[in-house]
C-alpha cells in the first residue's frame, strides 16, 4: 500500500493542474485590455474585441464575440456611445446577469473622467456625432490613472478575496505612470501649442493635454469619408493658416492626409491611437512614447 500511494504521489507530482483566472475580463479595446493586465496581472484573463488596426465605432457582434462575453465576469469598455452599435447587441445576445447595465461587471471608463466634446444638439445632418460626448479619452495619458483607479475598485468588489492584491499592482501601476508623465510633460514641450489637421475628431483629449490647435478635419463630417471638394477647401485653407502637421489614426486610410501632405509640404503622420496601433505601441506606456515620438519626428521636418 505504502508503494502505491508513492507511486501515485510522484506521478501526481509531475501532472500540471489547468490554472483558471480570478476574474475573466471582457474588454472593448486594446487600451482597456493593456490596463485590466496591469491591474489584474495574473489573476485576470483578458479579451480585446477590437485590435489598434480597427474602427471600434464599427464592429459586428460575431458569434465569437458573444461566446466571450457569456463568460465574462466583467466588460471593460470605454462607453459614451463608442460602442453603441456593437456591444448592446452583445450583452442582450450573451444573457450573461453579471456584465448587463448596472451590474459590477459593465464597466465604462468615460465614466470616470472629464468628457469634452457634449454638443448642444444632435441630428443625423451633422455625421457621426456621440450626444454623450467625446469618447476617445485614452489620447490623453492623464486620463488613464482616474480610471485604473475605478478598476482597481471594480476588480476588488468582485473578487473581495484578492482585493490586496489589486492594491498593490495599483500602487506599483501608480508609481510608474506617474513618473512617466512628469517625462511626459517635459517630452512634449515642443508640441506646444503646434496647429494641426486631423482626420477625424479623435484627438480632442489629446489636443487638450498638449494644448494644440486644431485648424480642420480631413473629414467634413463626423464618420463621412473625406470629400475632394472638402479636401480642396482645405488645401485653400491651408495656403492662408498652414497647420504644423495631419494626423491620422492608425485605423484609417492614409490616403486623404497624404494627398493634402504633398499638396501643402505639411508632414503627415499616423499616430497609434491605441495599445498595437504601432508596431512600437505594445502597452499603455509605449503607446504615448510612440505617439510623441511620431509627433515630434513630424514637427522637426
Amino acid at each position: 500500500m505504502k508503494t502505491i500511494i508513492l507511486t501515485l504521489t510522484m506521478i501526481l507530482g509531475f501532472v500540471t493542474f489547468p490554472v483558471f483566472a480570478d476574474i475573466n475580463v471582457f474588454t472593448c479595446e486594446p487600451e482597456w485590455q493593456s490596463l485590466s493586465k496591469e491591474i489584474g496581472g495574473d489573476n485576470v484573463e483578458t479579451f480585446s474585441a477590437t485590435t489598434g488596426l480597427q474602427d471600434p465605432h464599427h464592429i459586428q457582434a460575431r458569434p465569437s464575440l458573444i461566446s466571450h462575453v457569456r463568460k465574462a465576469d466583467i466588460v471593460v469598455c470605454t462607453g459614451a456611445d463608442l460602442e453603441i452599435g456593437w456591444l448592446p447587441l452583445l450583452t442582450r445576445r450573451a444573457g450573461n446577469p453579471r456584465i448587463q447595465k448596472g451590474q459590477p461587471g459593465y464597466f465604462m471608463a468615460t465614466g470616470f473622467v472629464r468628457i469634452l466634446g457634449i454638443p448642444k444638439m444632435v441630428d443625423r445632418s451633422q455625421g457621426d456625432v456621440h450626444a454623450a460626448g467625446n469618447p476617445h479619452i485614452q489620447t490623453n495619458p492623464k486620463n488613464i490613472l482616474p480610471v485604473a483607479v475605478a478598476l482597481t475598485a471594480r476588480f476588488s468588489k468582485i473578487d473581495p478575496a484578492n482585493a490586496g492584491y489589486y492594491e498593490q499592482r495599483l500602487a506599483d501601476f501608480t508609481s510608474r505612470w506617474k513618473k512617466a508623465i512628469k517625462k511626459w510633460k517635459k517630452m512634449t514641450r515642443p508640441l506646444k501649442h503646434i496647429p494641426i489637421v486631423v482626420h477625424h475628431e479623435s484627438w480632442v483629449y489629446l489636443e487638450d493635454y498638449l494644448k494644440i490647435k486644431q485648424l480642420g478635419t480631413l473629414e467634413d463630417k463626423p464618420g463621412i469619408p473625406p470629400t475632394s471638394g472638402h479636401l480642396v477647401s482645405l488645401l485653400d485653407l491651408m495656403k492662408i493658416n498652414p497647420a504644423k502637421v495631419i494626423i491620422h489614426a492608425a485605423y484609417q486610410s492614409e490616403k486623404p492626409a497624404r494627398w493634402l501632405s504633398e499638396k501643402t509640404g505639411i508632414p503627415s503622420v499616423k499616430l497609434p491611437f491605441t495599445v498595437g496601433g504601432t508596431d512600437a505601441a505594445k502597452d499603455l506606456f509605449s503607446l504615448y512614447d510612440d505617439t510623441f515620438n511620431r509627433l515630434l519626428e513630424a514637427v522637426k521636418k
